[in-house]
């Protein structure tokens, strides 16, 4: 099973030409599977049958797995005896009298306008460090960029005379997005006076965002130092990286963006991806009546 497993991984990186992200992704829902395959005692894909994978799937439940989750590991199964099936390493598709579950409805976090300027204010901007992460969230805010976006994007990504920045998305798609004049200056500033600081002298680093050593600020580095900050503001919600992406969508749509706009800015693929923020603006707009208007 393992070399099977790492056959369709490197089918996955040389043939479909898939982002270290994404392969990461399915080598962890398969990996898991074949986990509970040997649990089972079974050691042949070629025996695995739609039972094996209903109880597989009960098994994930029955641990605590959310709804998505295992919508994701059914997706990635699917693929997978695809693939096997395609180069006649089984007889037959086990996925084929699968459905796949239905995708739970929850809206994303999102940080209002005050907490966003809170957080914002929260890095120390006299610190190369603290104005490194002041123009990084400016930045996240301010362009709705994915986390692995913003710590990937390079000095040749920057068009800030044009008010641009220029980033590669999930499937490595290129877009262009517009960055207002508030994160240009907070990002000019840092490329200025604390960038030069936190290089290392020995080596050119491409990458816009450096951590203390001078290498490619990481997204766990990222998640680690915005728990802090969130800690710092005040904000007592579940903020991830993520959050601010969800805020930014939320909050031009709030102001009068059009959604074919919103789903350019933020690199959708499927305007229906999109549409979730209209819901979020109109439990917002509920909140708002119900607080304010004396016959709520």
């Amino acid at each position: 099973m393992q070399d099977q497993l790492a056959d369709y991984l490197h089918f996955l990186r040389v043939e479909r030409g898939l982002v270290t992200n994404s392969i990461k992704s399915y080598q962890q829902d398969l990996t898991e599977f074949c986990q509970y395959l040997t649990t089972q005692k079974i050691a042949d894909l070629q025996t695995v049958d739609r039972y094996v994978i209903l109880n597989y799937l009960q098994f994930l439940d029955e641990g605590g797995k959310s709804r998505n989750t295992i919508i994701h590991a059914v997706s990635s199964l699917r693929k997978f005896f695809q693939y096997l099936a395609q180069m006649h390493q089984v007889d037959s598709d086990p996925m084929l009298k699968i459905d796949t579950p239905k995708r739970a409805q929850h809206l994303p976090q999102v940080l209002s306008a005050k907490e966003v300027e809170n957080l914002l204010a929260v890095p120390k901007v006299d610190t190369p460090l603290g104005l490194r992460d002041r123009a990084l969230l400016e930045v996240m805010y301010a362009t709705g960029l994915r986390v692995s976006e913003t710590i990937n994007l390079k000095l040749d990504d920057l068009h800030l005379d044009l008010g641009l920045i220029q980033t590669i998305g999930k499937g490595d798609k290129e877009r262009i997005i517009p960055i207002g004049d508030v994160a240009i200056d907070f990002l000019e500033r840092y490329l200025k006076t604390a960038r030069p600081k936190l290089a290392s002298p020995k080596r050119r680093n491409p990458y816009i965002f450096l951590n203390n050593h001078g290498g490619q600020l990481t997204r766990q580095g990222v998640w680690k130092n915005l728990k802090a900050q969130v800690k710092a503001a005040g904000i007592e919600k579940n903020v991830t990286p993520h959050t601010l992406r969800h805020s930014f969508a939320t909050h031009i749509l709030e102001n009068g963006a059009d959604l074919r706009v919103v789903q350019e800015l933020m690199g959708h693929a499927d305007i229906s991806t999109t549409q979730i923020y209209t819901h979020i603006t109109k439990k917002r707009l509920a909140e708002v009546y119900n607080k304010y208007h004396p016959r709520a």
